[in-house]
């Protein structure tokens, strides 16, 4: 039983002592850094000092072992910062290569110092990625400020390496279908990107979500239906019939939705389209099956109704080394979720449908 995997979301988990590195020289003073006591390991950052993030690294361990926080920034997983380390991970579990997301930028108070963080957090990924270049495909963050930051950081990113951008949900002002967007678009198309949204990226300045027993797991689910509202404002805005090679990737928001929601949105055009003057040629689940590609880890449900997801848009992912990670076990849940699929259908997947995305 041996599958080749490509594993469309996956994770880096970047030190924070790495800020003092990659910042510009006059930002440097102001980065991160670690404060190391007998009681553990602490990171200080504009007045406030917080214990080491841990659920973020939970691959290899049982559930009943997460816990929110570590006491130490070497008890996290070493994949997720040490590209050597992941190499032998991916190995382990029969990975052929990774799209890396998360990481940066930093959640600065300071609009100069996160503006500066977003190319030192591409740099330290596209540095990271140069380990093999072939396996590891890095994701750029972009600052959304202006579209000229975001357009200068796409060209400046993708010739460091990285192979996609991940931007949020919505702007910080206006709608992503306003024509003042339409450079970064097109800059996109130019360097052969797609624009991936992931899961809980409202906007660059959103706050950490609540960590109680209540609020955490209803916030996750709740995540993944959010990713309907962002991909359906693509579809219906015209946006993707005025860029018909430009795609978007719904990360980490799971397929279960996704039905539902091409569905719907073409019972609600049918409906309203006249008297709100829709400018589609076509209905609205015509584009997001031609454009929208989207990401699981484990939904068999979802699965169920590839059929009218479409299987050339679902792209599997192991998510490692985060919490919900299928690793070290993504040869053995695929073929236990695949096991009836047709090779056609099992191989776009697991690997063929990320392979034509990302030019591999």
């Amino acid at each position: 039983m041996s599958n080749e995997l490509i594993s469309a979301d996956s994770h880096v988990n970047p030190p924070p002592t790495m800020w003092v590195d990659y910042l510009p020289a006059a930002w440097r003073d102001q980065a991160p850094r670690i404060e190391s006591t007998d009681e553990g390991d602490f990171q200080v950052f504009e007045g406030r000092r917080t214990p080491v993030l841990g659920i973020n690294a939970m691959a290899g361990k049982k559930p009943e072992e997460y816990s929110l926080m570590i006491r130490r920034l070497d008890d996290q997983r070493a994949g997720g910062y040490d590209p050597g380390a992941r190499l032998e991970d991916m190995d382990t579990d029969g990975i052929r290569a990774e799209v890396l997301y998360g990481g940066g930028p930093l959640r600065s108070q300071n609009d100069e110092l996160r503006i500066a963080s977003y190319p030192a957090y591409n740099d330290w990924l596209a540095d990271f990625c140069a380990k093999d270049p072939k396996r590891l495909l890095g994701v750029a963050y972009l600052p959304i400020e202006t579209p000229e930051l975001a357009v200068a950081e796409v060209k400046r990113a993708a010739g460091r390496g990285l192979r996609g951008c991940v931007i949020p949900r919505f702007p910080d002002e206006g709608e992503w279908f306003d024509r003042e967007w339409d450079a970064l678009w097109q800059a996109i198309l130019d360097v052969g990107w797609a624009a991936a949204i992931h899961v809980g990226g409202k906007d660059r300045k959103q706050a950490m979500p609540r960590l109680d027993a209540t609020n955490f797991m209803a916030d996750l689910l709740m995540s993944k239906f959010a990713m309907a509202e962002a991909c359906s404002r693509f579809a219906l805005s015209g946006l993707l019939e005025r860029y018909p090679d430009l795609h978007i990737v719904s990360v980490e928001g799971q397929l279960g939705w996704i039905p539902f929601t091409q569905s719907y949105l073409d019972h609600v055009w049918q409906k309203h389209r006249h008297w709100t003057k829709s400018e589609l040629e076509k209905p609205p689940s015509f584009y997001f099956r031609r454009q929208v590609h989207a990401t699981f880890m484990e939904d068999p449900i979802g699965l169920r109704y590839r059929d009218l997801i479409g299987v050339d848009n679902i792209m599997w992912s192991s998510d490692y080394p985060h919490s919900e990670t299928t690793w070290p076990n993504s040869q053995e849940l695929t073929h236990e979720w695949m096991s009836d699929f047709s090779d056609e259908e099992r191989n776009k997947i697991l690997f063929g449908n990320a392979e034509r995305l990302y030019n591999l």
